[in-house]
């Protein structure tokens, strides 16, 4: 899979995921570590909601999101996030889902403090297999120029 450097970027650059399966040992595994409702964590209960089912925690999706953005864009020294500007979750995740990430760049530009580095402004839509949305993120990031930083072997 091709690395890429600040300078392989440029704005309305488009790159689409793989798709990633959403299992129901998941769902339940992630909640019970980190979001620990009972639409998360137990079908039987999950179905006594407004839900009407077992759902994954939007933070479940937004690191699900988080794993397809990276490879998908194997940034060459990684990705540092500088912060998330809107996250939202307009359909639930549910156990069986397949996940796909298409992440746009709106802004590529280098960094003033890190010449190494320059900085991105993406925005991420995850879908499900219907073609739902089920998150939208806007974010900036830090990534490595060509030439410049850290290089995978160095770690």
């Amino acid at each position: 899979m091709k690395e890429h450097y600040l300078d392989d970027l440029k704005v309305g650059d488009r790159f689409k995921s793989e798709p990633l399966d959403v299992t129901e040992k998941q769902v339940i595994e992630f909640a019970h570590k980190f979001d620990p409702q009972m639409f998360h964590l137990n079908r039987k209960a999950a179905e006594r909601t407004l839900f009407k089912g077992l759902i994954a925690s939007g933070w479940h999706t937004a690191a699900i999101t988080m794993r397809l953005f990276v490879q998908t864009l194997n940034f060459a020294a990684g990705a540092i996030g500088l912060g998330v500007d809107e996250l939202r979750w307009p359909n639930a995740v549910r156990p069986g889902d397949l996940l796909t990430v298409e992440t746009e760049i709106l802004e590529v530009r280098p960094s003033r403090s890190k010449p190494g580095y320059g900085i991105i402004r993406l925005r991420n839509v995850t879908t499900n297999q219907r073609g739902e949305i089920v998150q939208t993120m806007m974010a900036n990031a830090m990534v490595p120029r060509r030439g410049q930083g850290l290089r995978r072997r160095d770690y």
